[in-house]
């Protein structure tokens, strides 16, 4: 099935009668195949779709722009699907193309945050007597549930614990420690997770490439993290830098929007921390500053920067832990080289209390310029034992002089 889901009549500008159609509209996932990142939620529910195991209340709980409401409109579809119940609905069938046109007189999309009254509640209770219309269940999605009274609550149970034959609740909800105990009995509990900044990233160059896009895997590396683990605010993201960028963005360009610090000046400074060089961070902080960001910013953007470093060194398979691109990865190794882990790991509980610094100060730029001394003084650490062959070796060599040893003793510490 095409991942277009507005019109693939039109593949052209995403409009709908007219007005634009925002990109996590139109690259809302219709299956639960072609959702990202929530593999453990969806792998059930389509196990229980194939075995026909259909519990008649679920619950899909998580952070924001995670899913939730995507994967109860996607499942409601794959329960009234004409060759259904199925994990892959046919999209052709009256069902399918009235719940994607949001007309389906048998599913039933509830605003937990508005229809949270007793009296609203008693209104569902009521509807749920009726058989569906032209379709197998009636279906209610009741967006928000944990907006729902506590009476509103209480006049659900006994409707929640035994309904109709034909009747299936799919509830979703950011905030699953409100809702009340009784309610979490009766329901199969499913917790979305936030998405990885890497399967984002992805997500989105599939967008990209679709809609003829140009940026590169560092600018929607950018953007996937400022997501913050939710796919819906990542793509919001990505439409607000077409719309300064057009059709192509560079990396300073999606910076820039993201209210992020360049990161040429990052790598500056990491460079001229690393090689001992600190004109070349007293540069990096100048050209910060001027330019208009918080140091403090800056500061934690560079611990983050560390961290990655750290971890490039450890060995080839912690670097899959790196939520960066292909690209950043191969400059951290290349900045990273005959670097020691231990030395960027002294780097980072400086910089942490530095940043703690630069954060409560009146005067940050000061502050950092003066930490610059210290991070540029740090040097590998070697352990005790190489330190005492080291000394071993220096006093046999000033015995083979005739040198006296220090404090006039000799080697088993008698006294001359």
């Amino acid at each position: 099935m095409a991942e277009i889901f507005v019109d693939a009549n039109h593949p052209g500008p995403e409009t709908v009668r007219g007005a634009y159609l925002a990109i996590a509209r139109k690259w809302r996932p219709q299956t639960l195949e072609e959702m990202s990142g929530q593999a453990h939620v969806t792998r059930t529910l389509k196990n229980s779709l194939t075995s026909g195991r259909l519990h008649h209340a679920f619950l899909f709980t998580g952070a924001r722009g995670v899913g939730k409401t995507t994967a109860a409109r996607a499942f409601a579809r794959a329960l009234q699907c004409v060759v259904g119940p199925t994990p892959l609905p046919c999209g052709t069938c009256g069902p399918c193309v009235d719940i994607l046109a949001g007309t389906s007189p048998d599913v039933v999309e509830i605003d937990g945050a508005s229809n949270n009254s007793v009296d609203d509640i008693r209104t569902l209770r009521d509807g749920v007597r009726y058989l569906p219309a032209s379709a197998r269940f009636r279906v209610y999605v009741i967006d928000e549930v944990h907006m729902l009274s506590r009476g509103a609550f209480n006049a659900l149970l006994k409707t929640l614990e035994e309904p109709p034959e034909h009747v299936k609740f799919i509830f979703a909800t950011t905030e699953v420690n409100k809702i009340p105990d009784t309610i979490l009995s009766r329901v199969q509990r499913f917790d979305f997770k936030r998405i990885p900044a890497t399967v984002v990233a992805a997500r989105l160059r599939k967008i990209c490439d679709a809609e003829g896009v140009e940026i590169t895997d560092t600018g929607l590396q950018m953007v996937a993290k400022a997501g913050e683990g939710s796919m819906r605010d990542a793509q919001s993201l990505l439409d607000q830098i077409i719309s300064f960028g057009g059709a192509s963005g560079d990396d300073q360009q999606v910076a820039d929007i993201l209210g992020l610090v360049d990161r040429r000046f990052l790598y500056e400074m990491l460079r001229g921390v690393l090689r001992c060089e600190p004109e070349r961070c007293l540069q990096s902080i100048a050209e910060v500053y001027d330019s208009g960001h918080e140091l403090d910013q800056f500061t934690d953007e560079l611990l983050e920067l560390v961290r990655n470093a750290t971890i490039a060194t450890m060995s080839e398979g912690a670097r899959k832990f790196l939520d960066v691109s292909e690209e950043e990865k191969a400059v951290l190794l290349e900045l990273t080289s005959g670097v020691p882990s231990e030395q960027l790991s002294r780097t980072f509980q400086v910089l942490l209390d530095v940043h703690d610094q630069v954060s409560r100060s009146t005067r940050p730029r000061l502050v950092l310029e003066m930490a610059v001394a210290r991070l540029v003084a740090i040097r590998p650490s070697q352990p005790v034992g190489a330190l005492v062959d080291r000394l071993v070796d220096l006093e046999r060599r000033l015995r083979g002089q005739g040198v006296a040893s220090p404090r006039g003793r000799d080697p088993e510490g008698e006294s001359r």
